[in-house]
């Protein structure tokens, strides 16, 4: 198994582009189930979800051709309406063909999704909002059992609580439906925006993308067209708190500034250089400057849940208190004990944490736990004194897009080892000592 081994205290210069959103671009996959005509996206991540989610796709009778961080994909034929647990459990976002194949096909079986153990992220709301388009669902053996054999039709849908896979799902499906559909309190991130632009592309008619409200007027067929995938905001907020840990300057290339207003807003109290330029972003960190500032994940355009790890990872080598406060996911703390190992001082109550900054962090041997308790640890790596090694990388491999290339471009020491090279890491750490 991988392990990713940094040597920390490099500051960082140079140029990182940012890639697609993983999360922008998984959904515009799921979205060429509701058309025959090919759908050609560009400027999308080389990770192990967006090949997972291809797999998936293929099973269903999608003809895709992949090339140059681009890809076609034809659904001519639905040829399988079933999508299994051994592919779906790879990536809870295999959830969201559930609503194209039955807008377009009128069923579908779909196995209860897994990823990462981050909470239980269950998928009631996106059940209630098929029903009310009148499908009928079935739970058992772990799958989702949904017909609608007259087709879906349009109605009211109030989500209890935002949901952005709901949404998502829920547009999909509604593009296809008979009437007109109504979302409220639906999610606003820009990548539900992108999926709008995207299936309005298509011929879809859809008002509010972005807003509390989404209307959807349902039409008869959706066509093919060429969409680019908006630039991963969660890949660039990383990258800026990269910036403020390590220190140095790092231009973000492509980065939307639009899309990150409260994280911006946060890292600039909390002592990080942010200019916006005509190609990007550059951020400018100095070690020892940073400031300990609280934050509270929330739906957007609050703070993204994708972001706290990072942001711990920062708060940890600040100067004072921070106090973390987790709304969305009930077990997104495990990458706690791991920072600790590298001297992070942090106390846990509940769904808060309080960071007390230290210092310096020094390496250790370490364990990522999920996506972005991963890249936290890469992170508090760039800043520690002396070599981490992080061991189950392969849940970067899912989110971030070629991350050691990006990281050692702009001068961090960094480098992955693979069989025998990654169990000998420790006798290895011993040297650069």
């Amino acid at each position: 198994m991988d392990k990713l081994l940094v040597q920390g205290g490099h500051p960082l210069k140079g140029q990182i582009r940012i890639s697609g959103a993983k999360n922008s671009a998984l959904k515009l996959m799921a979205a060429s189930l509701l058309t025959e005509e090919p759908l050609h996206l560009t400027n999308l991540p080389d990770l192990a979800d967006i090949t997972s989610m291809m797999d998936l796709l293929v099973q269903h009778g999608v003809e895709v051709t992949r090339r140059n961080g681009a890809a076609t994909l034809t659904a001519g034929a639905i040829e399988n309406t079933q999508a299994p647990y051994d592919l779906v459990r790879k990536m809870r976002a295999s959830v969201l063909v559930l609503g194209p194949l039955l807008a377009r096909n009128g069923h579908a079986e779909v196995s209860l999704p897994g990823g990462c153990a981050i909470g239980t992220r269950p998928v009631d709301m996106h059940l209630m909002g098929l029903e009310r388009l009148g499908a009928k669902i079935e739970l058992k053996e772990g799958y989702i059992y949904a017909s609608a054999p007259k087709g879906l039709k349009g109605a009211e849908v109030v989500f209890p609580k935002v949901s952005v896979g709901a949404t998502e799902n829920l547009i999909m499906a509604a593009s296809l439906a008979k009437g007109t559909t109504t979302l409220v309190n639906a999610a606003r991130e820009p990548e539900i925006v992108d999926l709008c632009q995207c299936l309005t592309m298509m011929g879809a008619d859809i008002e509010g993308a972005g807003e509390a409200r989404i209307v959807i007027h349902g039409v008869e067929r959706l066509g093919g067209t060429l969409h680019k995938v908006v630039p991963d905001r969660i890949e660039t907020g990383t990258y800026l708190m990269a910036a403020g840990m390590a220190g140095g300057e790092i231009e973000l290339l492509s980065a939307r500034g639009d899309h990150l207003t409260s994280v911006i807003e946060t890292l600039l109290e909390a002592g990080v250089e942010i200019e916006e330029t005509e190609q990007g972003l550059i951020a400018r960190g100095e070690k020892g400057n940073l400031r300990g500032t609280d934050v509270m994940t929330e739906a957007y355009p609050g703070f993204p849940t994708d972001l706290q790890a990072q942001m711990m990872a920062l708060m940890s080598v600040a100067k004072g208190a921070a106090m973390i406060t987790e709304t969305i996911f009930e077990n997104r703390f495990m990458h706690v004990p791991e920072l600790a190992r590298m001297g992070a001082h942090v106390t846990v109550h509940g769904a808060s944490a309080l960071v007390r900054g230290v210092p310096q962090l020094t390496g250790a041997e370490v364990m990522a736990t999920d996506l972005r308790a991963s890249v936290s640890l890469v992170l508090a790596a760039l800043a520690a004194e002396g070599p981490t090694t992080i061991s189950r990388v392969y849940h970067l491999d899912r989110g971030y897009d070629k991350l050691e290339d990006k990281l050692r471009a702009c001068g961090a020491q960094i480098e992955r080892l693979s069989g025998r090279a990654a169990i000998s890491a420790p006798l290895r750490q011993s040297v650069v000592r």
